[in-house]
């Protein structure tokens, strides 16, 4: 049952590299976003916070289309890429990582906005008023005290990645070993004749990984806030 063949393993090691990469490049844009959107009222906040959270409530073919229009080869971002630095995002696996980043940035953004919330300000203020800088007062309480809803919105984002489908299928296409992740791989085994068992394998891998994550991200919580004094 769990023989993968060479396809199959190649599939699941794409996809872990994409959700990893997926991660890595909204884990500072995300804490940055959700430290401004926890701490700070400015004119067009509901219009910012609108605007993250879009891909949570469109169509996600919707949002991948839209990445295909604006950085597709003949996109007006994707087009003055390529003809300046040859890059191309539309169908190779980079562009798979900015469509699932796009997907998970909102979940990730929600998480640790939420956690820098609850931590109390008073505990800023008296680090100010140590004469630490507003930068340093971050590092060295707010950062620390968020670091489990950074874990939480981090492995949120790491399991939303590996289910992504709409948005990477049409932004990306469904291209083996390049951009064909788990959900794309199990459409496809489950279009063609005998593609049932490959199908079933890379589903029940699928539901492990991310199982996985969410009880990884529950027991590095609650080590993390046993860390900071929590129960």
């Amino acid at each position: 049952m769990f023989d993968l063949s060479p396809e199959e393993y190649s599939t699941m090691m794409l996809s872990l590299k994409v959700s990893l990469w997926s991660v890595g490049i909204i884990l500072i844009p995300g804490i940055f976003t959700g430290w401004l959107l926890a701490r700070y009222d400015f004119i067009g906040k509901s219009l910012l916070d609108g605007i993250l959270h879009l891909p949570l409530v469109l169509p996600p073919v919707v949002t991948g289309y839209l990445l295909l229009l604006a950085l597709g080869r003949q996109g007006f971002v994707g087009k003055w890429l390529y003809q300046q630095f040859e890059i191309s995002l539309a169908f190779s696996w980079r562009g798979a990582v900015l469509a699932t980043a796009l997907m998970s940035f909102p979940l990730m953004v929600r998480s640790i906005r939420l956690s820098i919330s609850n931590i109390d300000i008073k505990l800023e203020q008296v680090s100010r008023s140590l004469g630490a800088s507003a930068l340093n007062s971050f590092f060295t309480v707010t950062l620390p005290l968020a670091i489990p809803g950074i874990i939480t919105g981090s492995i949120l984002a790491f399991a939303r990645s590996l289910g992504e489908f709409g948005a990477t299928i049409t932004f990306v296409g469904n291209i083996e070993d390049e951009t064909r992740t788990l959900p794309l791989a199990i459409y496809t085994y489950i279009q063609v004749p005998d593609g049932a068992e490959s199908a079933q394998r890379l589903l029940i891998i699928s539901i492990i990984l991310a199982l996985g994550a969410l009880l990884f991200s529950g027991f590095v919580e609650q080590r993390t806030a046993n860390w900071l004094g929590g129960k």
